[in-house]
């Protein structure tokens, strides 16, 4: 009996021998109809029509009289109405094989960008797909990075901008790797210290120095950006290091620092220890921006393509259930144990729902404070690159379409989301804002040549 005989040919038989007759057995007739029929999408929807058939007629001789007395394409029409055909095929075709590896590991920087990545394994998202994971909490960026390039980790959560880093070789050989999903969007703060509570201009800043976690992060590109549009150059007039965000606070009591741009919860915890105050939710210089990703190697894409599809559908279902408000009080409690963030729990549920203390004696409400929305722009891409290119980080020219086809997988995200309840854009780019400057996606190095303060 052969999955890939077609159900609707009156001629044929879905029980046993050869169903056309011109073979010397049914295995030479099979061969021969999938060197006809080569086109997956053909075969797989010919096994649900098959099965579906076989189910309504048990009885092969009374399948054979029903088509020759209505025809083919009456006989499909009238099985569709009794049975959704469309949706099994779909439902079919998205189905995988056996997972390649079930027991993996995936490295994570104790923060709330990393809250699906996280959530996923107190919360069985993982073990839902079949996957045994072990997520490891990671000192920082660099460390990520190299444990992930020398394979001691699966995937990883990283910041948004390090897989194009690697991929295009910037500081290292150039590596392949890829965005299946942005983690977090917005979620970032600039952070003072409580003395300068009364220094709330940036142009007041000259002298400063502050903390990102890390050269290919948004956290060093906004901040730059920010410093820039009030006319301080973030190269000559401020200093900027990469510091860790879980030693970020401790630089900002010890005076190491005067403040960060930072992922929280590094910014409420440095509100609750009382050395530091929120000045500045990023989300109110460019609404909606990426964060943090999940990222993987293409090797790691390609060559286990069903516990990669399972990872990521694992992390899109976390996506979708954190993206609700209602939600969020039962993740804080799910990620702020010492083994995730280490954190209070009521630092975490200020993070999430957006009900917070700033530091200055005030609480605010903000329900977009951080917000989770997993579909990886090309233009996101694009954005990165053209402030790795106005601050020297890309020498020379870029495919920036290219890199961000390549890098940010929005396909991949496109039919992931779809089947976790998400409805995704119809589109891959977008034109957005940063501080009131319009990114039109198509004109990256006219961007960069609009800006007054630049490297290139």
């Amino acid at each position: 009996m052969s999955a890939f005989k077609d159900p609707f040919d009156a001629g044929t038989s879905l029980t046993h021998g050869c169903s056309c007759g011109h073979h010397h057995n049914e295995a030479e007739h099979q061969a021969d109809l999938s060197a006809q029929t080569s086109d997956s999408e053909a075969l797989s929807n010919r096994v649900v029509e098959a099965a579906v058939m076989r189910a309504l007629f048990p009885h092969d001789a009374t399948r054979r009289r029903f088509l020759n007395a209505v025809g083919a394409s009456t006989a499909m029409a009238a099985v569709s109405s009794l049975f959704p055909l469309g949706m099994a095929k779909e439902a079919f075709a998205q189905s995988t094989g056996p997972l390649e590896k079930s027991s993996i590991k995936v490295g994570f920087i104790p923060i709330t960008c990393a809250t699906p990545i996280i959530m996923s394994q107190p919360m069985g998202f993982y073990g839902r797909q079949g996957l045994n994971v072990d997520v490891v909490k990671t000192a920082g960026w660099a460390v990520i990075r190299d444990k992930t390039l020398n394979k001691e980790y699966d995937a990883a959560h990283m910041l948004s901008p390090m897989p194009i880093a690697i991929s295009l070789g910037i500081g290292s050989s150039p590596i392949p790797y890829t965005v299946p999903a942005i983690e977090n969007i917005n979620g970032q703060a600039i952070t003072l210290s409580i003395k300068h509570k009364d220094r709330r201009d940036p142009k007041s800043w000259k002298g400063f120095k502050f903390a990102v976690p890390f050269d290919y992060s948004i956290h060093n590109y906004l901040l730059r950006y920010y410093l820039a549009e009030h006319g301080l150059d973030p190269d000559k007039d401020v200093q900027i290091r990469s510091v860790p965000p879980p030693e970020m606070v401790a630089n900002l009591r010890a005076d190491n620092i005067d403040g960060f741009l930072a992922p929280d919860p590094v910014n409420q915890r440095a509100v609750y220890d009382g050395v530091g105050f929120i000045h500045t939710l990023t989300k109110d210089l460019w609404p909606g921006h990426p964060c943090c990703a999940f990222a993987a190697s293409k090797e790691f894409v390609t060559k286990m393509p069903n516990t990669y599809r399972a990872l990521l559908k694992a992390i899109m279902e976390a996506t979708a259930f954190a993206a609700k408000p209602e939600n969020r009080k039962q993740i804080a409690e799910a990620i702020a144990p010492a083994n995730y963030l280490n954190q209070p729990v009521t630092v975490i549920e200020q993070v999430l729902t957006g009900t917070y203390a700033d530091g200055l004696g005030n609480v605010k409400k903000d329900a977009n404070r951080i917000d989770f929305d997993p579909f990886p722009w090309h233009s996101f891409a694009i954005w990165i690159m053209s402030q790795m290119k106005r601050w020297g980080q890309i020498k020379g020219d870029v495919d920036y379409a290219k890199v961000a086809r390549e890098v940010f997988l929005a396909t991949d995200a496109m039919k992931l989301m779809k089947e976790v309840g998400m409805k995704p854009p119809t589109t891959t780019s977008k034109k957005f804002s940063v501080m009131g400057k319009e990114f039109d996606p198509a004109k990256p190095d006219a961007y960069i040549e609009s800006f007054a303060i630049k490297r290139t």
